[in-house]
């Protein structure tokens, strides 16, 4: 029975809200807008008493008031009352829920307003990185370009990675590129022989042809242009089947004459064809030593009159000399060409390197001390007087090398590619990968000389030959690659039968071998008799192989001796071509390396740290285009 009555009290409560008590209770809401919005909808009822409000306003009161069903037992005569207190403690249970209201924390929604790091989050915005960037467009080069521009065509018969023999090859490479990057336009132009690789033939790109006089008696030829662009630079090569579709870029002066007169014209003849009139004309040795006469007498009335020309003496052994009457058929030159100071050499040969010299605006070669031998006659090769009476327009110039080509932390043909913070483990590894290659006893503490070279008489190899046998200690080995002369070759396949295990002479040319004895040996010979330049010192110092140099050329002005108290230095070197000299270095060289090897090390450290790029030089050629075309 009580349970049913409850239920009705309340309802009845909830009628008798009368207007005073709702009036009471907004007036309340005002003073506690929170309590009161939760009791109006929790319990109206509670409001109509005072008490009650009160209670919600003391808790103290509440507690009071919630002991009260404890005493029950005493007032059960007073039924009434009981039920309307169990109603008020139903009616604190609601105040009780008041805590519901101190879930206000929900309101509190301040984590939503703390999830304002969501917006912090604007390292989104903080694409300063992006910004960051910007450096790579303030270090643009193509602001900071020297200025003027200049244009410049190199013509020369051989260049790397179509056609090469040497040095030539290289220089006609490298220079090129490093010109392109100091605001230089460059054309090279080479004839296209038949044995440059299929590969390069498929990519080139026919850009015309015509028919051009050449020889005395009227006779004409055809020229084609093909081109191929890599790197900046355009490639044009000279395409005639009757001189340029058998043999090798070199076969005889029989034959290289004939094909060498043709191909300077052609090249000049092009370079009007195809509209191009650069600011000067680079030549390179005797094949390409025509133009600059070609451009002063045959083409003085067309659009190369104002050019100006270089010509660089890679090689003063090489000249270009036959008779006068083949040269004057084949170049249809004039009779005021012919003559002691231009073309004539001994009354009755042509040298066509003398008279390029003679016609060029300026000469230049290799290295700066090559620029001065060649002025005497030990080195000058019959033409020092004639190089005395210019010297005027003579420069010295040494060359560079691609290291980008030449990079041992990037070089893929190496067992163990390094850099110089690595490079005492590292080259132990390529040493016992060569020693195995080779068939050489595999032993990390041996000594190993290398040498890689053309086998001919201008590198020193006499010397080599005369030493050999006090070279082999039982400590140290020796490498040879290269071909050449019979008598070279033969040599040293003997001392490799002599000295198994200790000697390997690998009579051909291997591109990869080349690179693992750069990268395995520890010192390199070049002995030179004379050196325009060398590129194999410059190359085995950027691997860290101390070069063992003859001072001359280049050797000397890229080699500095080793200076045991100063500690400084990256090689070894001796002065007079003399076979106990070249013994000393080696030497010395084997001393330091077995009984100092910290300052060994110190040195081949300093080696790869050299600036041996062809950067600088290029800037010295820029200098020079402009003197000439200010």
């Amino acid at each position: 029975m009580p349970k049913k009555k409850n239920p009705a009290p309340e309802a009845v409560s909830e009628k008798e809200i009368t207007a005073p008590q709702q009036a009471a209770q907004q007036a309340e809401a005002v003073k506690k807008p929170a309590a009161g919005k939760t009791a109006a909808k929790k319990s109206p009822a509670k409001k109509a008493e005072k008490p009650a409000v009160k209670a919600e306003a003391e808790k103290p009161a509440v507690k009071a008031e919630a002991e009260k069903p404890a005493e029950k037992p005493a007032e059960k005569p007073a039924r009434k009352p009981a039920a309307r207190k169990p109603r008020a403690k139903k009616a604190a249970p609601a105040a009780e829920e008041a805590p519901v209201v101190e879930k206000a924390p929900v309101a509190e929604a301040a984590p939503v307003v703390e999830e304002a790091p969501v917006v912090e989050e604007a390292p989104v915005v903080e694409a300063a990185p992006v910004v960051e960037e910007a450096p790579v467009v303030e270090t643009a080069p193509v602001v900071e370009l020297p200025q003027p521009r200049r244009s410049v065509a190199f013509i020369g018969s051989e260049c790397y990675p179509f056609v090469k023999t040497g040095g030539l090859g290289d220089v006609m490479y490298a220079l090129p590129r490093a010109l392109s990057k100091l605001n230089c336009d460059v054309k090279v132009i080479l004839p296209r022989y038949r044995c440059i690789p299929r590969k390069w033939q498929d990519k080139m790109v026919y850009r015309g042809s015509f028919q051009m006089d050449l020889c005395s008696d009227g006779r004409s030829f055809y020229v084609g242009i093909m081109e191929y662009v890599a790197d900046g630079v355009v490639y044009d090569f000279i395409d005639n089947e009757e001189f340029f579709s058998y043999g090798n870029p070199y076969t005889n002066l029989v034959d290289d004459i004939p094909r060498f007169c043709y191909f300077g014209k052609a090249a000049l003849a092009a370079l009007n064809y195809l509209d191009w009139v650069p600011d000067v004309i680079h030549c390179h040795d005797w094949q390409a030593a025509l133009c600059p006469i070609y451009l002063r007498t045959l083409f003085a009335d067309t659009p190369l009159r104002d050019t100006k020309s270089v010509l660089t003496i890679h090689n003063l052994r090489f000249q270009g000399v036959y008779n006068i009457p083949t040269i004057q058929y084949w170049t249809n030159l004039p009779d005021s060409v012919f003559t002691m100071q231009v073309l004539t050499q001994n009354w009755i040969d042509a040298n066509m390197l003398k008279g390029g010299l003679t016609y060029c605006d300026r000469i230049t070669t290799v290295s700066g001390t090559y620029a001065g031998e060649i002025q005497t006659p030990f080195y000058g090769d019959g033409l020092d007087a004639h190089l005395r009476f210019h010297a005027g327009k003579l420069r010295g110039i040494v060359n560079g090398i691609d290291v980008e080509q030449w990079d041992s932390r990037s070089d893929k043909l190496l067992a163990a590619p390094y850099g110089s913070e690595d490079v005492v483990a590292r080259k132990k590894a390529n040493k016992l990968a060569l020693q195995e290659r080779l068939g050489l006893e595999r032993d990390e503490n041996k000594m190993v000389l290398g040498l890689i070279s053309r086998l001919t008489d201008q590198k020193g190899l006499d010397l080599v030959n005369a030493i050999l046998p006090a070279l082999i200690d039982g400590n140290t080995q020796v490498v040879v690659l290269g071909t050449g002369d019979a008598r070279y070759e033969d040599s040293f396949r003997h001392f490799e039968n002599c000295y198994k295990g200790s000697v390997c002479s690998y009579i051909a040319y291997d591109e990869a071998l080349a690179h693992g004895i750069y990268a395995g040996a520890d010192a390199l010979l070049v002995p030179s008799l004379f050196e325009p330049c060398g590129l194999t010192q410059l190359i085995a110092m950027r691997y860290g192989t101390v070069p063992v140099v003859r001072e001359t050329g280049g050797l000397k002005d890229t080699v500095a001796p080793y200076n045991q108290y100063t500690n400084d230095g990256n090689g070894f070197t001796f002065d007079r071509y003399d076979a106990g000299l070249l013994l000393d270095a080696v030497n010395r060289a084997k001393t330091l390396y077995f009984t100092q090897r910290e300052r060994w090390d110190e040195m081949v450290r300093r080696d790869m740290e050299k600036d041996v790029s062809w950067e600088n030089s290029a800037r010295q050629y820029r200098q020079l285009y402009l003197e000439l075309k200010p």
